[in-house]
């Protein structure tokens, strides 16, 4: 708690004349998806001078490429060089399934029924793969943090990726954002009023970089949910600054 505070000290001293003083601070995360609000969402952060901290995986876009070919290595670099914060997200952004009595863990593509058996270096290496992808691109590696897709992991899962310096980093109840549920059921305005509502110091706030599922995309309303919350007095950090995630 001690250190939040002085995190958000540490905002008040450089946030603008007139601006609401910090009384705590909340993490904002993205982890890729289809790419497609990518830019957009690049431009926001840039307006309201919010560092975020990305979890990247080589996942199909609509663009018909891959989030870490080379094809991305601007928008990379764009977000590097802003000083925001990046983890992985495994390569294949498949899910954690459980561990086996002989120190292997299940490693599957989403609904199926095939995947793998990862040992303590199979694991690493899923995760390190797009870190040298985002290295080749931007000069620099990830942030020593990691998110299992879906939030799906298991005690094997966390062991080994602890050996090989990476923190798994979830998200809060709160900072669900809700982007992927389906717009019919959960209209955008709904969940930002959620959110605005509950959303309190210390929380992890998670979005995507684009929904293949959602009709109506949420991340329209991702400017209006930062300055919301600026409003109530929350700052933004990265998850890197916080000690509880560091190197």
């Amino acid at each position: 708690m001690r250190f939040r505070a002085f995190l958000a000290a540490a905002a008040v001293a450089a946030s603008p004349a007139g601006a609401a003083p910090c009384t705590g601070t909340v993490y904002l995360t993205f982890d890729t998806g289809n790419m497609e609000p990518a830019e957009s969402i690049a431009g926001i952060l840039d307006k309201h001078g919010v560092k975020a901290t990305f979890f990247l995986a080589n996942e199909k876009t609509r663009r018909g490429d891959n989030a870490l070919d080379a094809s991305w290595a601007p928008y990379w670099k764009r977000l590097a060089g802003a000083g925001h914060a990046f983890g992985s997200h495994t390569w294949r952004h498949w899910y954690f399934a459980g561990d086996t009595a002989r120190g292997k863990v299940r490693y599957a593509p989403q609904g199926g029924t095939q995947g793998e058996l990862l040992d303590a270096q199979a694991l690493c290496a899923e995760l390190k793969k797009p870190e040298e992808a985002f290295r080749a691109m931007t000069g620099r590696g990830f942030d020593g943090l990691w998110r299992a897709p879906g939030g799906r992991f298991t005690p094997g899962s966390l062991a080994y990726a602890k050996g090989c310096g990476f923190t798994h980093a979830g998200w809060t109840p709160a900072g669900f954002s809700g982007d992927e549920l389906p717009s019919d059921r959960f209209p955008a305005d709904k969940l930002i009023e959620r959110q605005l509502r509950d959303i309190k110091d210390g929380d992890i706030l998670l979005w995507h970089l684009g929904i293949w599922s959602r009709q109506e995309p949420l991340w329209p309303h991702l400017d209006r949910l930062i300055a919301g919350l600026k409003a109530r007095g929350l700052c933004f950090a990265r998850l890197a600054d916080d000690k509880r995630w560091s190197r």
